[in-house]
């Protein structure tokens, strides 16, 4: 499955401050992408969209139909919106890629919205809470989230022992790599030192182990991708010229929601949540890759800090518990040998829920094709993506590598 182009809005831009909503937030992006592809809207054969709370934060539901809404081009052109909160992207993707491995289609566009800043934080915080297992846990808090990913901490720090000062150090490398990023959310935000310590002042405690800089922020946002099959490609020599990447494996798995649930299944098993380690295998295996060496860079869903800690282990960058010396080593960091979110990651670059998935992959395609600005990494061959949803409810993983790998 080809990437054929992509494009991601300004994540610093706040939508609803400007007077604008879903429908230019779609256009935009579907503008610039078509652009980035070099095609038109008649070559779209099915658009998949990503989005988690569109009716709870603007009470606009049924955003399958907001792409014909604005492109008059795509009235007729099938169209689905896909739900699975943080993951919502990445299951628009691989409902794309089974459209076209299906030869149903030949060419798809995929893009992931969401606007979050329609409300104040507070209620903002209480809508995402609708991916936990509502009414019955977290019942006690407002701040769902944090308190979720808090007790995931408290679970590493029981099992292997946990420095919160380790989950500092990925939040300040995440906003250092965004400082670069023409993108990011936070590229133009202030901090001091004390901004990644344990200073009460200047990095709040939020929840447990985690602070302020722990937790990525409310963001507004669309990123979206043409994907396209190998017919495509043969039939269109113009678009074969340009330069893509290659979606050479995924894994998809899902869980139930609560989150005990899912520590106490594992209670026995080397690595806290298995099934996301299942996930990464999955993916790799349909790469025909021998294990995680032969990725050379990662996409990864820091929603919190306490996330991308739990990527490194699970994606067997590390053995289980032990996260803490690929940060320790700065493996992690740009110029390190395991490269994690070289762009920000979702601390740094933003996290539009619906958006993410898509834009994990849009990252990684940019880096393969040379592309990546500033953020550029020295010719990677290959990079995985690790997107979950909830707590780790829904996880999804993608290899994409360059074309002539």
């Amino acid at each position: 499955m080809h990437i054929l182009g992509g494009a991601q809005t300004d994540f610093a831009v706040n939508w609803q401050r400007a007077g604008l909503g879903f429908d230019a937030l779609v256009s935009t992006v579907i503008e610039h992408t078509l652009d980035d592809a070099r095609i038109g809207p008649a070559d779209i054969g099915v658009i998949h969209v990503g989005n988690a709370f569109g009716q709870l934060f603007t009470g606009q539901g049924q955003l399958g139909g907001m792409p014909a809404t604005v492109w008059p081009e795509f009235w007729g052109t099938p169209a689905t919106r896909h739900e699975a909160a943080c993951a919502s992207g990445s299951m628009a993707v691989l409902a794309a890629m089974s459209d076209l491995e299906s030869g149903r289609y030949d060419c798809a566009l995929v893009l992931g919205a969401e606007l979050e800043k329609t409300v104040p934080g507070g209620q903002a915080a209480r809508y995402m809470g609708a991916a936990a297992w509502a009414g019955h846990e977290a019942q006690d808090t407002d701040l769902v989230w944090p308190s979720m990913f808090a007790a995931i901490a408290d679970e590493y720090d029981r099992r292997y022992g946990l420095d919160p000062a380790y989950l500092h150090a990925i939040s300040e490398l995440n906003i250092a790599n965004a400082r670069s990023n023409p993108a990011a959310q936070t590229r133009e935000w202030s901090y001091t030192p004390e901004s990644f310590t344990a200073d009460d002042t200047a990095n709040p405690p939020v929840a447990g182990m985690l602070r302020r800089q722990d937790c990525s922020q409310m963001t507004d946002g669309a990123a979206a991708l043409i994907l396209v099959s190998d017919r495509f490609l043969n039939e269109h020599s113009d678009s074969r010229a340009i330069a893509h990447s290659v979606i050479t494996g995924w894994g998809h798995r899902t869980v139930g929601l609560p989150l005990d649930q899912k520590l106490a299944a594992s209670a026995t098993e080397p690595y806290v949540f298995p099934h996301v380690r299942r996930t990464v295998l999955d993916a790799l295996a349909r790469a025909g890759l021998p294990d995680i060496t032969a990725v050379d860079a990662f996409e990864v869903h820091d929603c919190f800090t306490m996330s991308e800690y739990v990527a490194i282990d699970h994606l067997g960058i590390t053995a289980p518990g032990e996260s803490w010396k690929a940060i320790d080593s700065a493996a992690i960091s740009r110029t390190g040998a395991t490269p994690v979110n070289p762009g920000g990651g979702l601390i740094g670059i933003g996290h539009p829920v619906g958006a993410t998935g898509i834009r994990m992959l849009l990252d990684a395609h940019k880096q393969l094709i040379g592309q990546a600005g500033a953020c550029q990494l020295p010719g990677p061959g290959a990079i995985a993506t690790l997107n979950i949803g909830g707590s780790t409810t829904t996880t999804a993983s993608f290899i994409v590598a360059t074309a002539a790998g």
